[in-house]
């Protein structure tokens, strides 16, 4: 049996997630082979695959995707490489999924983050600079700029690679998806 626009995408994807934890875990990088490799392929899938309409999803979605994510990399708050790969996931998925995958991974970011601080013993250092967070964009200012250990690049940052929260929280979405049947991805 012949495989299914749908299932061929979330095939796309996992392996995408798969290796951009991989290399995120390992290096604490997202290489730009893989972002950048992927976005044209899952625009040119989705095309192919829903023909002008998911074309022009897929290119709404990569939009959207750059759109939240291009502003938190200006802060340096989040690595260009999340910000690329979240883009080339969103390329092939379509906006309404890839909605669910950003929360998804907003929440189980978060989550992560506290139990991770609570285990470095930093849970309070860690509430202290979300206020100082709050305080800088408060004035229109860049949290950084402020206190550079809110610098993701900065080696005092205490950071989390992101593109492992972002595969867990596909491969969470994808167990939902098809424990549930939804029929999330329409052309």
């Amino acid at each position: 049996m012949p495989e299914t626009p749908h299932s061929i995408l979330l095939a796309a994807v996992t392996i995408l997630c798969v290796l951009g934890a991989i290399t995120d875990l390992r290096s604490r990088k997202i290489p730009n082979w893989l972002t950048l490799g992927a976005l044209p392929v899952g625009l040119i899938a989705s095309g192919i695959l829903g023909g002008w309409m998911g074309l022009f999803l897929s290119f709404v979605a990569m939009l959207l995707a750059l759109l939240i994510y291009f502003p938190l990399y200006l802060l340096r708050a989040m690595g260009a490489g999340d910000a690329k790969l979240m883009a080339a996931i969103a390329s092939f998925i379509g906006p309404l999924m890839w909605i669910h995958l950003f929360i998804f991974a907003s929440i189980l970011g978060g989550v992560v983050a506290v139990l991770f601080t609570l285990a470095k013993g930093q849970f309070k250092i860690m509430l202290g600079k979300s206020m100082d967070i709050l305080r800088s964009l408060s004035y229109f200012q860049a949290p950084y700029a402020a206190n550079p250990e809110l610098d993701i690049r900065s080696a005092k940052s205490l950071s989390l690679p992101h593109g492992a929260v972002i595969a867990l929280a596909w491969f969470v979405l994808l167990f939902l998806w098809t424990s549930f049947d939804f029929r999330i991805i329409r052309f």
